[in-house]
């Protein structure tokens, strides 16, 4: 990630004894920091998708391999295969010292069957892909649209919810919870579209990958960005290595 501080932010450094040089290699510091905290992020998440992938239990949407950081940031299909696994009932265990889906031991104890699933994940899917996080929504727009959401659920599953599998009192008894957990789904993807930030998060992203990549071709290094703005940092969270190192 490149990292950009204000020019009060760098004059202020300087007031205080901090030369360019040692400015600079703080926010070196900090980038590689940054980045290396996102590759272990998408290699955690990456490493439980490839476990889910030898599971039993097998999902519409598992992920696909990717070595793209900036495309798993708009990767959704794990959000809708755990979705999936938890409405068809599917249980975490650990094999191999691992976490991985398994079919439920008690089948007939599932909320919703197979049709009852293939309808709730046909709807999310229409709400949770990469068209609705990168989007641009206000706050009113986001409440009116997961409220509508709301709605729509809860109709398809009080038309429907004997065809779906919810034949017993005790299964009718999730009927709340299941909405709910599915309203809130959407919502977080709708939050990520607020003022378009998660748009602006991936362009930006996109032209670090890009410059990071034509700059090692042509000089083989890392470089640091002071000139342009993808991100501006205060003074005090950058210069914590300034601080520890060099006061």
């Amino acid at each position: 990630m490149v990292i950009n501080l204000s020019p009060q932010d760098i004059e202020d450094l300087r007031r205080k004894g901090f030369k360019d040089e040692e400015i600079a290699e703080a926010l070196k510091l900090l980038e590689e920091e940054e980045k290396n905290e996102l590759q272990r992020s998408y290699d955690r998440l990456k490493g439980v998708s490839n476990s889910n992938n030898t599971s039993n239990s097998y999902s519409s949407f598992g992920m696909k391999n990717s070595d793209d950081i900036a495309r798993w940031q708009l990767e959704l299909n794990d959000i809708l295969e755990r979705a999936e696994h938890v409405l068809k009932g599917d249980v975490v265990v650990f094999e191999n010292g691992e976490l991985v889906w398994k079919e439920n031991p008690n089948p007939q104890n599932n909320t919703l069957n197979k049709y009852g699933v293939q309808l709730c994940m046909k709807l999310l899917s229409m709400y949770i892909n990469r068209n609705t996080i990168l989007s641009d929504y206000k706050e009113d727009e986001i409440r009116y649209k997961v409220l509508d959401f709301g709605k729509r659920i809860n109709d398809l599953i009080f038309l429907k919810y004997e065809e779906m599998g919810m034949d017993t009192e005790e299964k009718r008894k999730e009927y709340a919870a299941l909405v709910g957990s599915m309203t809130d789904i959407v919502h977080s993807a709708y939050a990520r579209a607020k003022d378009g930030r998660e748009r602006d998060s991936y362009r930006k992203m996109i032209s670090v990958s890009q410059s990071n990549s034509n700059n090692n071709a042509m000089q083989g290094g890392t470089p640091i960005n002071l000139g342009t703005s993808p991100k501006v940092r205060g003074i005090l969270n950058p210069m914590r290595y300034l601080a520890g190192k060099y006061a």
